[in-house]
């Protein structure tokens, strides 16, 4: 999920693993071999028993366990011990090279390992649903869809991979859908009947959460070659922004790189060369448990920030690229929203605005949510209500942020672990 400036074919997934309590047939069924004797006691027509050998049954195969299309087997089922995928690995850069070989930073891992307040498996565990998920979401978007289907189905396949139970895992924040222009905080309220057109270029941004452990990741799709290098460009930026990032990285040196890299890209529209442009009032994140923006920022474009990351964080880089002035700004109709963390304690005077806090409270803590997740939980009649928890300072609203009406965008993102010894980044796949 997109965190706006400071300043402003269908592969089924198999595996060997048989699923809990099934039975896997072997030997036991051979293991004594019966002798049939023709005749009576063993004697045929002859007077002398005639000794054969049985036929042995063929081994049962060990039971494979298929994702079905569209996902809905929970990920338990393919991982009974708890032990997940981990991630794309990369060493740390020049200063913190040592860190890799290092023994006090490989007990260092070990203890985050044995932590179950950051065990890497959580995040690992979300991030395999959000691979499966994608791949089903590649093939099922087609233009002619609404975005209120593509929405509730990759949330549906969401909810079943991660085993949804409350607060202890679920959605990270509400599919973002965002179209062309509209870079970022674009999910269908109920009755939105916007469709999906050949010509535009969609934005899939979702997350997925594990006892509050969020995997960010997004990706943009097209179905004609005009926006082609727009969406090379920017996924190029963002594995710059990855490559970059680090134990000790600075902030602002990170979104030089990623400037350098997105403004190196031309996309030829209409016989014109437009140049790609990083969108400079959006940023990459930081993100903690239960909290999808964690306090820093990463730009997109080259500035003096002189923040460093540090060793235990986890971070989400993002990167937007336009063909337009590479700005954003709000418009559009609400749908994305949050109750802060620091929320201040306000005597609320409206009674449905109490009751709407506490479905707020019980359903979604501080992670984001959206309208149609109101709708889900049983809400009703909530707009008043809603309005006035924005206004008291207790709800943050987020609206859709969008570049100059005719120019498009795109966005990539991959969140990474900054583990004592190497950095992981824990979302990527094989298409991104």
């Amino acid at each position: 999920m997109s965190e706006a400036a400071p300043a402003t074919n269908g592969h089924k997934v198999v595996t060997s693993t048989p699923p809990p309590d099934s039975h896997v047939d072997g030997d036991e069924d051979n293991e004594h071999d019966e002798v049939e004797e023709d005749g009576v006691n063993g004697h045929g027509a002859g007077g002398e028993g005639k000794k054969k050998k049985k036929k042995k049954k063929p081994k049962k195969k060990k039971a494979e366990h298929v994702q079905s299309d569209p996902p809905r087997i929970g990920l338990s089922k393919f991982f009974p011990d708890g032990i997940y995928p981990e991630g794309e690995i990369q060493p740390y850069k020049d200063d913190n090279a040592w860190r890799t070989t290092s023994e006090e930073k490989r007990y260092d891992e070990r203890l985050a390992l044995e932590d179950p307040e950051i065990t890497y498996q959580n995040i690992r565990r979300a991030a395999e649903v959000h691979r499966q998920v994608r791949k089903y979401a590649r093939k099922m978007i087609q233009p002619g869809m609404t975005m209120f289907d593509i929405a509730e189905n990759i949330e549906a396949g969401t909810r079943a991979l991660v085993e949804e139970n409350g607060l202890e895992s679920g959605v990270g924040f509400p599919t973002g859908v965002s179209l062309n222009n509209c870079a970022a905080h674009y999910t269908p309220n109920a009755g939105d009947t916007t469709v999906l057109q050949k010509g535009d270029v969609l934005k899939v941004d979702f997350g997925v959460h594990v006892k509050g452990r969020i995997l960010d990741s997004a990706f943009t799709i097209n179905f004609e070659p005009t926006y082609d290098k727009l969406l090379e460009a920017v996924q190029a930026a963002t594995n710059t922004g990855v490559r970059e990032a680090g134990i000790d990285a600075r902030l602002g040196e990170i979104g030089a790189a990623i400037q350098e890299t997105m403004e190196s890209y031309e996309v030829e529209v209409g016989g014109k060369l437009i140049p790609v442009k990083a969108i400079e009032n959006l940023s990459g994140h930081s993100i903690n448990p239960y909290q999808i923006h964690g306090g820093k920022s990463i730009l997109l474009v080259k500035n003096n920030d002189q923040t460093k990351m540090e060793e235990g964080e986890y971070f989400a880089i993002e990167t937007f690229g336009s063909t337009g002035r590479g700005r954003v700004v709000e418009g559009g109709e609400v749908s994305h929203y949050a109750r802060k963390v620091d929320a201040p304690n306000v005597a609320l005077k409206l009674n449905s605005a109490k009751s709407l806090l506490k479905s707020i409270n019980k359903n979604f803590g501080s992670l984001p949510w959206c309208r149609r997740y109101l709708d889900r939980a049983g809400e009703s009649r909530y707009l008043l209500a809603l309005n006035n928890l924005v206004a008291q300072g207790i709800v943050q609203e987020y609206p859709p942020l969008c570049d100059a009406r005719g120019s498009m965008t795109a966005q990539f993102e991959h969140t990474i672990l900054l583990r004592p010894t190497v950095k992981e980044v824990v979302s990527r796949g094989e298409d991104y």
